[in-house]
C-alpha cells in the first residue's frame, strides 16, 4: 500500500511539474505571451469561442482596442502588433500615444479646416498636430461582458479646427466569431479545410448627443478603424477596387518593386522597411480587404460596413477644396523615417465610415471584422481564390 501510494505521490508531482514547465514555455511571438504581458501593466479581457482556439485579447483603458488574437489558443501566433515600450512606460506622450493593436478605435478627419487633432486658427505642422485624449489615452467603460463579447460605452467632448463642438455618445462591442458565423460571412465550409482560424468583429456607434445638428458647413466625423500587424519579409497586402486603381499615395513616392496593379487587385508590401500609405475613394472601394503572410503561411482578411456613401472625410493637413472627398479604405507600411528612427514595424490595414449629417441624438455605425487563417497552404489558396479570385503564388512583390 505504501509503494502504491508513492507511485501515485510521483506520478502527481510528476503531472504538476509539465503542467509548470508549459505554462513557463510561452514563447514570445505567441498569444499567451502577450496577454500575460498585457496583463502586467492594464486590465486585459480576452474573449474566445470555437473551444478556445480562437481568442482576442481586448484592454479598456486603451478604448476598448483589440490588441491582439490567435487561431490556436495561447500557444498560438500573436496576430496583432504591440509597441511593447509604450505599454510598459508610465510615460504619457503629448502627440499621440501608440500602444499597438489589431482594431483601434479612432476618429476623422486628421486634418482640414474640420480637423479634431488641430486646434482652431494653428497651421498644419506636426508641432501643432496633437491625438485627442478621448481616442488616445481616456478609457472605456465596460457597460456589458460575456464569454465572447464585450461592450464599451464613452461620452466625450470635441471641439473641431473650425470651432464647432462636437458631444458624442461612443458605443463599441466587440465579438469573437463561432465558426457558423465566419462560414456564413464568407461563405465557406471550413470543415473542409485543414486550417486554424479566428473571426471577430468591432461594432461602433457615434450619437450626436449635443445641442446642435452636425452639417457639412460646420464639420462632420468619421469612425475610423486602424488594425496594427506583424510584418515579415514576404508579407503582401491585397486591395480590390471597382474599374480603375485610382489610388491615393502618402509619404512620398512608392517605390515600383513594393506596389502592383493587377485586375481588380492592388499589391501592396507590407514588410516594415519602407514607410509608404495608399487609400481608395469610395467609388472604386470594394467592402474587402486582405494579406498574405508567406513565411508564416497566415491569410488575413477584413470586411467593414459599405453603402456606396460618397462622402468621405479628407485628412490632408491643408485648407481644403473638397472636404468630404477622402478615401473609404487605407492601407500603411511602416519604416525609417528621415532621421533614421522607426516606431514598429508593423503595417496597418484601415477602414472608415462615411461622413454624415446628424441631428440631435442621430448616429452613426461602423462595422470592422478581421479574419485570420493559418495552417494548409492549399486551403488558404481555396479562401484565397474564393475572396480575392486570385493565386497565393501570384501574391509576390
Amino acid at each position: 500500500m505504501k509503494f502504491i501510494n508513492k507511485i501515485f505521490i510521483v506520478m502527481s508531482l510528476s503531472a504538476t511539474l509539465s503542467c509548470n514547465e508549459e505554462s513557463h514555455q510561452i514563447k514570445e511571438g505567441t498569444f499567451g505571451y502577450d496577454v500575460d504581458f498585457l496583463s502586467q501593466y492594464q486590465n486585459t479581457i480576452v474573449l474566445e469561442n470555437n473551444n478556445g482556439k480562437s481568442k482576442v485579447a481586448v484592454v479598456p483603458a486603451y478604448q476598448g482596442r483589440i490588441l491582439t488574437s490567435s487561431a490556436s489558443g495561447n500557444q498560438g501566433n500573436s496576430y496583432g502588433w504591440l509597441n511593447y515600450d509604450a505599454i510598459s512606460s508610465d510615460k504619457i506622450e503629448e502627440k499621440i500615444n501608440i500602444y499597438g493593436g489589431e482594431d483601434r478605435f479612432w476618429l476623422g478627419p486628421e486634418g482640414g479646416q474640420y480637423s479634431i487633432f488641430f486646434d482652431p486658427k494653428t497651421e498644419f505642422t506636426f508641432d501643432n498636430w496633437r491625438t485627442p485624449k478621448e481616442i488616445d489615452t481616456d478609457v472605456f467603460e465596460v457597460v456589458e461582458k460575456s464569454k465572447n463579447k464585450a461592450v464599451f460605452q464613452k461620452e466625450m467632448q470635441l471641439t473641431n479646427y473650425s470651432g464647432f463642438p462636437f458631444h458624442i455618445l461612443v458605443n463599441r462591442a466587440v465579438k469573437v466569431f463561432d465558426q457558423a458565423e465566419i462560414e456564413k460571412n464568407l461563405s465557406l465550409n471550413l470543415n473542409d479545410l485543414s486550417v486554424d482560424y479566428v473571426g471577430f468583429e468591432s461594432i461602433n456607434e457615434i450619437k450626436n448627443i449635443g445641442k446642435k445638428a452636425w452639417n457639412k458647413e460646420t464639420g462632420l466625423l468619421s469612425i475610423w478603424i486602424l488594425g496594427m500587424l506583424n510584418p515579415t519579409k514576404e508579407t503582401v497586402v491585397m486591395v480590390p477596387y471597382k474599374s480603375q486603381a485610382d489610388y491615393q499615395s502618402y509619404f512620398g513616392d512608392i517605390p515600383t518593386e513594393n506596389i502592383k496593379v493587377k485586375d481588380q487587385l492592388i499589391l501592396f508590401k507590407a514588410d516594415g522597411t519602407h514607410r509608404s500609405k495608399i487609400g481608395l475613394a469610395p467609388q472604386n472601394t470594394v467592402p474587402l480587404l486582405g494579406s498574405y503572410d508567406a513565411e508564416k503561411e497566415v491569410l488575413t482578411v477584413v470586411q467593414f460596413s459599405f453603402n456606396n456613401d460618397q462622402d468621405y472625410v479628407n485628412s490632408m493637413w491643408e485648407l481644403q477644396e473638397n472636404p468630404y472627398k477622402g478615401d473609404a479604405v487605407n492601407t500603411y507600411n511602416d519604416g525609417p523615417l528621415e532621421n533614421g528612427d522607426q516606431l514598429g514595424p508593423f503595417y496597418e490595414l484601415e477602414s472608415s465610415s462615411p461622413a454624415k449629417e446628424l441631428s440631435i441624438n442621430e448616429s452613426i455605425v461602423h462595422e470592422h471584422i478581421t479574419y485570420h487563417f493559418e495552417g494548409n497552404k492549399e486551403d488558404l489558396n481555396k479562401i484565397s481564390l474564393r475572396l480575392f479570385k486570385t493565386d497565393l503564388e501570384s501574391i509576390k512583390l
